[in-house]
């Protein structure tokens, strides 16, 4: 199992950042990995959304993974599950405002499954899924950047 998580304050206001994060198709925007993202299922930017989204792979190729928006709470908290992909992953933006902003949490942890599950049984593989973890949430910055480059709504 895998666990990390980084923060940010973002100069904008707590309903811009959450509007932005809750739309999965923004993704590509700040996460160097994500390629592309389609809504497949339910409302869209809602709990219940299923998204898949394209992955860049090792090889260069794109991968996909379905990801799930679980829970919701408007401009304090959006909780998401990828249910499809190499790893299974939990994980949520939460909110907070402050004078300067908004602070921005991205908390994510990750356990790999099926036919990959047993290579956590090794340390080596352990902390690969932990950097790419790691990483993952430490692009926290370039939304960061992204938004505080747009205009202000």
């Amino acid at each position: 199992m895998a666990i990390a998580e980084h923060e940010v304050l973002i100069e904008r206001d707590a309903m811009a950042v959450y509007q932005y994060l809750l739309d999965a198709s923004n993704l590509p925007s700040w996460r160097n990995d994500v390629r592309s993202v389609k809504l497949l299922q339910g409302p869209a930017d809602a709990k219940g959304a299923v998204y898949r989204k394209m992955v860049a792979g090792r090889s260069g190729l794109s991968i996909p993974a379905e990801l799930e928006i679980t829970n919701v709470r408007p401009g304090a908290e959006i909780e998401f599950h990828i249910v499809s992909g190499p790893a299974t992953r939990w994980g949520g933006y939460y909110l907070s405002t402050e004078d300067a902003g908004t602070r921005v949490r991205f908390a994510m942890e990750a356990k790999r499954e099926g036919r990959l599950g047993f290579l956590s049984r090794f340390t080596f593989f352990n902390g690969m899924l932990q950097r790419r973890v790691s990483s993952d949430v430490a692009q926290l910055d370039l939304l960061k950047d992204v938004l505080e480059l747009q205009p202000a709504f």
